[in-house]
């Protein structure tokens, strides 16, 4: 009786030993799920001065004419668009923040929305990003998918990031320990509540993590995984299924993809 209770005990200590280190592993990946979500640097005065000039360039404006006028509506000589309001900042998902980067927001700043409207009222979202050759306007898409989200989230979620996931084509807004779906690709991506940042980061990793820069699927240029902004002018990051080119027009020192989005494309 007395070997035996000097052999259970030291089981018995180590089984709640075992159960305390679980306890500590499951307490920390809690704490990682439950992290704030760290917002994206924010745009500077002089690059929203920058990004501003480009949108407004005569060479934009002409670009534009012929945007409006592509289907007949308004011939370019009365398009005579304008440009409203301030640029609205658009964000996408991070691969830093796929790829588990200390600290990296889930989400960065791709590139500038404006909202461009021609004499007959048609509206368009100039893109507006920095290449290689400085800012430029490198799409132009009709619809309001960037203005419509951004007022959006800042409803849903006051101070969060709302950011575009491309490779479904969902939108979200993150912020404190939560990330929301804007549309209904999102819902269906993390459900009708949204789901924590540590779920969210793990389903992404999953979907994307073989994707990201340097890997074998994006040097092979394969729509839909990560890819490094290119250095040439006019290109964009993958956009799977949200638009579609319409043509190629120049503009300046670059080129601008006339893009408008798949919904527009169907009507």
């Amino acid at each position: 009786m007395t070997a035996m209770t000097l052999i259970a005990m030291p089981l018995r200590a180590s089984a709640a030993a075992a159960v305390l280190a679980a306890s500590a592993l499951l307490g920390l990946a809690a704490q990682a799920s439950a992290a704030p979500v760290p917002q994206p640097q924010a745009a500077t005065a002089e690059t929203r001065a920058e990004a501003a000039r480009a949108a407004g360039a005569p060479d934009t404006l002409a670009t534009l004419s012929r945007f409006f006028a592509r289907e007949g509506k308004v011939s370019v000589s009365a398009a005579q668009p304008r440009i409203e309001g301030e640029a609205i900042p658009v964000h996408h998902l991070s691969p830093e923040f796929v790829a588990g980067k200390p600290g990296a927001s889930v989400a960065r700043l791709e590139f500038f929305a404006g909202k461009a409207v021609s004499a007959d009222g048609q509206q368009a979202a100039l893109w507006t990003a920095r290449t290689a050759a400085g800012w430029q306007v490198v799409n132009i898409a009709t619809g309001d998918d960037e203005f419509r989200y951004a007022s959006m989230g800042a409803a849903k979620l006051p101070g969060g990031t709302v950011f575009r996931e491309p490779q479904i084509d969902a939108w979200y807004v993150a912020g404190g320990e939560r990330v929301l779906p804007l549309d209904e690709d999102a819902v269906r991506a993390v459900g009708a509540g949204g789901t924590t940042l540590g779920a969210y980061r793990a389903r992404v990793v999953k979907a994307y993590g073989d994707k990201l820069p340097g890997s074998g699927y994006a040097e092979a240029g394969t729509a839909g995984g990560f890819d490094e902004p290119s250095a040439a002018a006019g290109d964009v990051p993958p956009l799977v299924g949200g638009a579609v080119a319409l043509a190629l027009a120049g503009a300046g020192a670059g080129a601008v993809a006339l893009r408008r989005r798949r919904a527009a494309a169907a009507a």
